[in-house]
């Protein structure tokens, strides 16, 4: 017996040293939890047999049960299967938040297909771009004016052979104002009447019983989730289900004191970023909790919905607490009933944290995700220690290790090197792209591209990024695709684009510009271009013009030099403020 507890003693040292969470990890999530392997969609089904009569979502004043989100979710899979579709059919959805994304990404992993997420901010171009590459057969959208046009080109310029097109106004009690306060004067589109358009009305018109498709988890991919990964042009990171579901339930076991069946999620980041895919919609499946969805994110309504309707899980991006921090008439809202909320998508500001803990009273803990981790890595305990500045410590059957750059060793405690990734959590591969799949698969772990350490403790600290993506209050934003934007004006000779430091957003990105010999372009002019090419949170808020940019010995444009202008700027304005 002695011999055994010795031996037990000499193994837990070995983890501790080899995983150092071990020793500090919350005592209410096993780090060695089981983790089985389910279609995604069972959540949902659990669920509904769990919680029928629950609210599942609430939209705009609407509420579908459990019961109900599950049967529409069904009828959807059958009019899929109706439709032709099954298993493999690359299904996206150009959606804001809506029952119509639940019901839709739901009933198409039921039909054995795979959702493609695609952001509805893209200008047409970036749309064409991931249709193209991800073969998507079908297309969901709503009859908006902000949608529908950019869905409706796809018919024309890809693959796409039909658009399921869902109506505003059926998802909703009422339609008058409402519509016109958050769209900001949208107008419904005029749908055309075709073969390749199909009414969502007419796609449910069916009675549910889809034939259940075999899913294997751990091969069938459930989700391409796009992302710019290390070099700047989209890829799409194919999420398995069992990467999907392994992540749900390691970001459920990490809530301290869920009350099932009775929270309530306030979703007004957008689905089609897997943090809110995640963390705001299946992990509210997981605890049975209702879903108050935002179409899109605006300060007063967020401040309403929160006094109103009392969510209790705030899933958001530092900016978002930033805004209701500094909203002028926040005193007028009672936020009491928030009890915790998950930071992603961006660093978060320790005054940030602070200032929004006492404005509610809830818990505020930071995490760290990529696309291509379903998305969630780390996050800091729900209760308990919670490290300023650091994203916390493993996910349940992660592990996480710092790597040296040059040749991929193990670093120790406190060293600093490249954050390595393992678990059920990771990608399967990106689309079509064996090379850069093994590129960031180098010796079994996932390669984040970023820099960064671990404590005595397990707590890891991201110290740099090693990427050229710009992270503007929680967005991607690809350098590569905003310069190709940019040079398509004749008078653009060359093109640089960087993050800079920016107030409210975290980072903006920025604009060097030569223009051709004997031709001129001005600022206002470039904007006026780029509004139809470019989303708003894309477009260069700064613009500067330069006879020569900097380059590399081999000619290659630099990005570097004019980095460290910007941030000495940044550093001499600072200085300049404090003085």
């Amino acid at each position: 017996m002695a011999r055994q507890r010795r031996a037990h003693g000499e193994k837990v040292a070995q983890d501790t040293a080899r995983y150092p969470w071990l020793k500090t990890y919350p005592p209410f999530a096993a780090w060695d939890m089981p983790l089985p392997a389910t279609p995604v969609f069972k959540i949902l089904l659990d669920a509904a047999a769990k919680f029928p009569t629950r609210p599942c979502m609430e939209f705009l004043g609407k509420r579908w049960n459990y019961a109900e989100t599950a049967a529409l979710a069904a009828q959807v899979a059958r009019g899929l299967q109706n439709q032709g579709i099954g298993k493999g059919t690359r299904i996206g959805l150009l959606l804001p938040n809506s029952p119509y994304y639940i019901a839709c990404y739901c009933g198409a992993l039921m039909a054995g297909a795979t959702v493609v997420n695609l952001n509805p901010l893209y200008a047409p171009r970036e749309l064409e771009r991931l249709a193209n590459d991800s073969a998507a057969e079908v297309i969901v959208t709503m009859d908006l004016a902000a949608t529908y046009p950019k869905a409706r080109g796809l018919l024309d310029k890809t693959a796409v052979k039909s658009l399921i097109v869902c109506s505003m106004a059926d998802a909703l009690p009422f339609v008058t104002g409402v519509l016109m306060r958050l769209f900001k004067g949208s107008d419904l589109a005029a749908v055309d009447n075709d073969p390749r358009h199909i009414r969502f009305r007419d796609l449910v018109a069916n009675d549910g019983k889809y034939t259940p498709v075999a899913i294997d988890p751990h091969n069938d991919v459930a989700l391409l989730q796009y992302t710019g990964g290390t070099t700047g042009e989209p890829k799409g990171a194919m999420l398995t289900h069992a990467n999907v579901s392994a992540n749900v339930r390691q970001v459920s076991a990490w809530y301290a004191t869920p009350e099932l069946g009775h929270e309530k999620f306030l979703a007004a980041l957008p689905f089609f970023h897997v943090f809110a895919m995640t963390v705001a919609m299946l992990v509210a499946f997981e605890y049975g909790a209702e879903i108050i969805m935002m179409p899109r994110f605006d300060l007063k309504e967020c401040l309403k919905n929160i006094d109103r309707k009392k969510p209790t899980f705030f899933p958001a991006v530092p900016t978002i607490y930033t805004a209701i921090n500094n909203a002028p008439d926040v005193k007028k809202y009672d936020l009491t009933s928030i009890r915790l909320c998950i930071s992603g998508g961006a660093p978060l500001p320790v005054e940030i944290k602070r200032e929004f803990e006492q404005l509610t009273g809830c818990v505020v803990v930071e995490g760290y995700g990529l696309s291509e981790t379903s998305p969630v890595v780390c996050t800091n305990p729900t209760a308990g220690l919670s490290k300023a500045g650091s994203v916390g410590m493993p996910m349940p059957g992660t592990v996480v290790e710092i790597r040296a750059t040059d040749d991929n060793r193990v670093l120790g405690v406190g060293e600093k090197g490249e954050i390595c990734v393992r678990g059920p959590q990771v990608m399967k591969g990106y689309w079509n792209k064996p090379k850069e799949t093994a590129d960031v698969m180098t010796g079994g772990v996932f390669h984040t591209g970023d820099i960064g350490t671990i404590d005595e403790d397990g707590y890891v600290f991201i110290v740099d990024r090693i990427k050229d993506m710009i992270n503007a209050s929680g967005y991607k934003i690809y350098p590569r695709m905003v310069e190709e934007a940019i040079q398509l004006h004749p008078a653009v000779e060359e093109v640089t684009v960087i993050g800079v430091p920016h107030p409210y957003r975290g980072q903006a990105p920025k604009a060097f510009i030569k223009v051709r010999t004997g031709m001129t372009v001005t600022e206002d002019e470039l904007r006026a271009f780029l509004k139809d090419k470019l989303s708003a949170v894309e477009r260069p808020e700064f613009y500067e013009f330069r006879d020569e940019l900097p380059k590399t010995l081999i000619g290659k444009l630099s990005k570097k030099e004019l980095e460290a202008e910007e941030l000495a700027k940044a550093s001499a304005q600072a200085g300049g403020a404090k003085a």
